[in-house]
């Protein structure tokens, strides 16, 4: 559809609403965000409701102070209702994803004069599931369904998590509509090990066949899914719908809009989705308590029946894989070349060019025959459980015995499948670089990605000690080209930094971007000359010498003197510990690090001390760089302690690098360098917040200045007045 008239007018109309509502002034960066999006969607053709028009994405890199969300908001819904397709918005954090669905949608109803509804769309993971929850009472004696509505008439007060009150306190809380089943809504922070009892995943859901179908906490939030014109989602859980095939838990890509907020972190995401591995020994336990389980079962099931005849080859199939897992722990153990340093309990060990030792490759193979014979027996014990769920065939199961099995036999059967995944991955034959290749080889070898990356992790306890083994892809960008680019109707990629030194390259070639994308860089309406200061010292030592930490205990607090506000960054959370403890005693209360407390905390009392007039420093490492928005007086000086170059044994990163020279590249200047501005963007990018913010930033790490990358890096940055002390 070109963009219809009517559809601008609508667009245009909403905008001159918004502004005139809340009193504000339209940004000439939000007004070219807007009228971007509006044209890039409105260009897309379409027949019968698919598209036409070859794959492209619109990607606007907007500043802090654009006011993304809204021009996104405004210039999507009109177009998408035009469409007759769903809005997907995605965002990279759960406080995001809150704001849009808590703040910025209400918000833009109200005074837009818009007409459209929205859900929030979590993974299951996020929900209570009552059935786990009953079973967990019932394990501990007298809980049962009978003295249920016991629990709901009590009125409970503060329970310790992981106790037996607090689960009847959660029961209590869900049962008198107090509390909505979502983990993020509980008033507490639910520690991962207790939330794990009462969650489920989709292998372990009997869905409408369990006794709590019509109260479960997660189907009442997924009933607005197919009604609603906008769903406010997160990276995860789209890439959890590809995975699953795209349209099991969001709408089909074919019939979405996606805009995606937060865009830098989708590439590094999908690798994560799309990553396998297997703790050898862990797996072996876990082996143990299938075998038990089994045992427990089995008196269930009449002899000669498919489901007694299953158990009986899930325990032989259990037997073949927990022998290959030995033989492969030997061999890992013995054959490779483990470093353990002094301080350290665990060792990594990368396979060059993803090729793994003939021995190890060939009981790899074992493994994966051995887990995929384990697969399909659990698979067809799972079907069974289940067939017994549906009253129009016969079954030599009664219902209440499938109910109590399903879930633990489907959490065992996804957990092998997880397992198959890394197996059947590292027995693919990575494409193999050969020096020695001619010319029309090495062409098509430079077309074709990199192999996988493959790597092994041997860890030691007190009492034990494990082998895992780990396979992921080194880049996104087939991943997701294949999965969501290709098949989205359309989709829009939105950040503060999406571009590195300046260009959109490396985006391009992560994210596996179609060759028809439109790229735009919205300018600020931040004055950054007059409002703040880049500024780096004369210090005598790099970060690279012996002495830099010390050289910092004893510039740091000339730099904070005088200052209401100040953020460090550090980029090793060691060096940041030692500074801490050599600087604390000097200034008690003074100095707050990220690791203090929970990060909430963390600032809560640091905007505290700035409202009494007290200073207050924070010390913090990468996630403090991006994550926390601290306004006008919470923050006026940012001290960057050094340039934020990637660790250089992470064995993704080092897979990239040695393909990146096997065919010519330099990946210091291709890939670290790049890397490295992204983040000393987003670090820069605490100071302003808003418009009428000021202050400095101080980079004591003079290689920004020596170097000759040095320059790529102080250019891409805002353009501060520099202060370069020579």
């Amino acid at each position: 559809m070109a963009l219809t008239e009517e559809t601008k007018q609508t667009i245009q109309q909403a905008y001159r609403d918004v502004l005139a509502g809340k009193d504000i002034k339209a940004r000439y960066g939000q007004r070219l965000m807007i009228a971007e999006i509006a044209r890039y969607m409105g260009g897309i053709t379409e027949e019968d409701g698919l598209r036409t028009s070859p794959p492209a994405a619109c990607v606007v890199e907007a500043g802090t102070g654009t006011g993304k969300t809204l021009a996104y908001l405004i210039s999507a819904i009109p177009v998408a209702k035009a469409l007759g397709k769903t809005l997907v918005i995605s965002t990279a954090t759960v406080a995001l994803q809150d704001q849009i669905v808590n703040k910025d949608l209400p918000d833009l109803r109200k005074h837009s004069h818009l007409d459209f509804d929205w859900t929030l769309a979590k993974g299951r993971g996020r929900y209570l599931c009552l059935s786990r929850l009953e079973a967990r009472l019932h394990d501990e004696g007298n809980g049962d369904s009978d003295t249920m509505p016991l629990f709901l008439m009590d009125e409970p007060g503060q329970q310790e998590p992981g106790t037996r009150e607090f689960f009847e306190d959660m029961l209590a809380s869900y049962g008198a509509r107090r509390w909505d089943g979502d983990r993020d809504h509980w008033p507490d922070q639910i520690p991962d090990d207790i939330w794990r009892q009462v969650t489920t995943d989709h292998r372990q859901c009997t869905n409408r066949h369990c006794s709590y179908f019509d109260s479960c906490a997660f189907f009442e939030a997924r009933k607005d899914l197919d009604e609603a014109d906008i769903i406010v989602a997160n990276h995860d859980l789209v890439l959890a719908d590809l995975a699953l095939g795209g349209g099991a838990i969001l709408p089909e890509p074919e019939n979405a809009l996606f805009i995606f907020d937060e865009a830098h972190h989708l590439p590094e995401k999908a690798l994560n989705h799309f990553a396998a591995s297997v703790p050898l020994n862990a797996t072996r336990q876990w082996l143990k308590q299938l075998s038990q389980a089994l045992g427990k079962m089995q008196p269930f099931f009449a002899p000669g029946t498919t489901a007694a005849k299953s158990i009986d080859k899930i325990s032989s199939a259990s037997r073949e894989l927990d022998g290959a897992l030995a033989n492969i722990y030997s061999e890992a153990e013995e054959n490779t070349g483990w470093e353990f340093s002094e301080e350290r309990r665990s060792a990594q060990w990368r396979y060059p060019e993803g090729q793994l030792p003939d021995g190890l490759a060939e009981l790899a193979t074992e493994s994966r025959l051995a887990t995929a014979a384990l697969v399909r027996q659990l698979g067809v014990m799972v079907d069974e459980l289940q067939a017994a769920f549906d009253d129009r065939k016969e079954s030599d199961i009664d219902r209440d015995t499938a109910e109590a099995w399903y879930p633990i036999l489907g959490s065992f059967h996804s957990r092998a499948e997880d397992q198959l995944r890394l197996w059947v991955a590292w027995c693919d034959n990575p494409a193999v670089l050969a020096t020695d290749q001619d010319d029309s080889d090495s062409q098509s070898a430079r077309k074709s990605g990199p192999p996988p990356a493959r790597w092994a992790i041997r860890q030691r306890w007190d009492h034990a000690e494990d082998i895992t083994f780990y396979s992921s892809p080194v880049l996104a960008d087939n991943l997701l080209f294949t999965r969501l680019w290709s098949r989205a109707f359309g989709a829009v990629l939105t950040s503060a930094t999406l571009t590195a030194l300046g260009r959109f390259d490396r985006l391009k070639s992560r994210a596996g971007l179609p060759a028809d994308s439109r790229f735009v860089v919205v300018p600020s309406s931040f004055r950054y000359q007059e409002m703040a200061t880049v500024e780096v010292p004369n210090i005598k030592v790099m970060p690279t010498d012996e002495g830099f930490g010390d050289a910092l205990v004893q510039r740091l607090p000339e730099l904070w003197a005088g200052e209401k506000a100040t953020l460090v960054l550090f980029t090793s959370r060691r060096q940041m510990k030692m500074v801490h403890e050599v600087l604390s005693p000097e200034f008690p209360e003074l100095i707050t690090t990220q690791d203090d407390m929970a990060k909430g905390e963390v600032l809560r009392r640091h905007c505290a001390r700035v409202d009494e007039g007290l200073p207050s420093v924070l010390f913090g490492v990468a996630s403090f760089a991006e994550g926390i928005d601290l306004p006008g007086k919470y923050l006026s000086h940012v001290v960057i302690t050094r340039l934020p170059f990637s660790v250089p044994d992470d064995p993704i990163e080092a897979s990239l690098a040695e393909w990146v020279t096997l065919r010519g590249g330099n990946p210091f200047m291709e890939i670290t360098v790049p890397d490295a501005s992204i983040k000393l963007v987003q670090a820069v990018g605490r100071l302003l917040r808003t418009e009428s913010d000021t202050g400095r930033v101080t980079i004591l790490d003079r290689r920004i200045i020596v170097r000759r990358y040095g320059q790529l890096l102080l250019d891409a940055l805002p353009p501060f007045r520099r202060i370069i002390e020579p």
